[in-house]
């Protein structure tokens, strides 16, 4: 059995993490913190942001779903490219994701 040492058992010890200073991303021109790592679905599940989509049909609310990129219920536009799926897409400093609605771009038959 595993015993850690006492004071020993924060996350940050038990993984050898070296937090570090998180940067900013907008959500409709609201700011959302992030980490180095992180991806745009992960810096918006932290926030408490559970949907940055709606459906083409009935506008119904859609977000993270198998966050490994299989489905495209994550889609969103990350600084105005339509169609990124946020489980995969790497936040940076400054990006700018914005809701997308149905299609997110006219020209497109998804």
């Amino acid at each position: 059995m595993f015993r850690a040492r006492r004071g020993s058992r924060t996350p940050q010890a038990l993984t050898g993490a070296d937090p570090v200073e998180p940067f900013e991303i907008t959500l409709d021109g609201k700011p959302i913190a992030a980490l180095p790592g992180q991806s745009v679905a992960a810096a918006l599940w932290a926030a408490g942001v559970l949907s940055w989509r709606t459906t083409r049909q009935g506008d119904r609310p859609r977000g993270a779903f198998c966050g490994i990129g299989s489905c495209f219920d994550c889609l969103a536009t990350v600084n105005s490219t339509a169609n990124q799926r946020a489980c995969l897409v790497p936040a940076r400093p400054g990006d700018a994701v914005t809701t997308q609605e149905g299609n997110g771009r006219g020209d497109l038959a998804v």
